[in-house]
């Protein structure tokens, strides 16, 4: 399947078919289908234990799936193809579809025995074999891009929720991954805090031609930065659309439902 572009058609860079996923007894995701563009911006929106987190997690090779197939840029995530079938990858498979993806969690999980910049030059050098110099000349763009060059030498104990989350984003991006994931970037910061991460992930999106899915509970945020949004509920898709149909015209009574509450606890969308 292909997706339509303004110059002929595009392949998806992230193809989700019919994929499960349960958790004991409790179904997680149902027999998930979406498609991605390359360079789209996607916000996952919806209730907690939607399964938002989970597809994520599972994009990342952090949970595997129960049934189905997921495509990555081109090739399976999940499964090889080895005398015409498709059987399960190993983990040097595995490990080659990790580097075309990057993650930013919720709790930062920086070292917190390493510096700002170790924090970012560690996984290049390690997975890249990258030369230290040149990883850290990386590394200090990377933290200028995200405004915390000035804490290069800093430990993450020195620095607030805000600034930890940037060292994050650039840690994140110092693989230089296709797709970037985000995971409630925000959820565990201070309101004070959460417009200068925000701020960063503006720029990234406007100057960047990265893949990027984000799950967020910022009704305007998700307004402003994404292509497309997608509403799930029980694991499954329940409605998407581009941002203003969603936000001012949702066609699904759920849908409507879930931006009512969003409204009534005072967010502004």
């Amino acid at each position: 399947m292909v997706l339509a572009g303004e110059i002929g058609v595009v392949q998806p860079i992230i193809k989700v078919d019919r994929i499960s996923k349960n958790f004991g007894a409790f179904q997680c995701l149902n027999e998930l289908s979406f498609e991605v563009a390359p360079g789209e911006k996607i916000a996952l929106i919806g209730p907690s234990g939607s399964g938002k987190t989970t597809i994520l997690r599972i994009l990342m090779t952090l949970e595997t799936i129960n049934s189905g197939h997921i495509e990555v840029d081109g090739d399976q995530l999940y499964h090889v193809e080895r005398n015409g079938q498709l059987v399960a990858a190993d983990e040097a498979h595995l490990h080659r579809m990790r580097q075309k993806i990057g993650m930013v969690f919720q709790l930062f999980n920086l070292f917190p025995h390493k510096s700002v910049l170790d924090n970012v030059t560690l996984a290049p050098i390690l997975t890249k074999k990258m030369k230290r110099a040149d990883a850290e000349r990386r590394g200090m763009e990377l933290l200028d891009m995200v405004g915390m060059a000035d804490k290069a030498k800093a430990m993450p104990a020195q620095l607030s929720g805000g600034q930890k989350q940037r060292v994050a984003i650039a840690r994140a991006l110092a693989l230089s991954p296709k797709i970037m994931l985000f995971d409630e970037v925000t959820s565990a910061l201070d309101p004070e805090l959460v417009e200068e991460v925000l701020n960063v992930m503006r720029k990234l999106a406007a100057e960047t031609d990265m893949t990027m899915l984000l799950v967020t509970h910022e009704m305007s945020f998700a307004n402003d930065f994404a292509d497309r949004i997608l509403f799930f509920d029980g694991g499954r898709i329940v409605e998407e659309g581009k941002p203003g149909e969603i936000f001012r015209h949702p066609k699904q009574e759920r849908t409507q439902a879930f931006l009512k509450k969003i409204i009534a606890a005072g967010q502004r969308i």
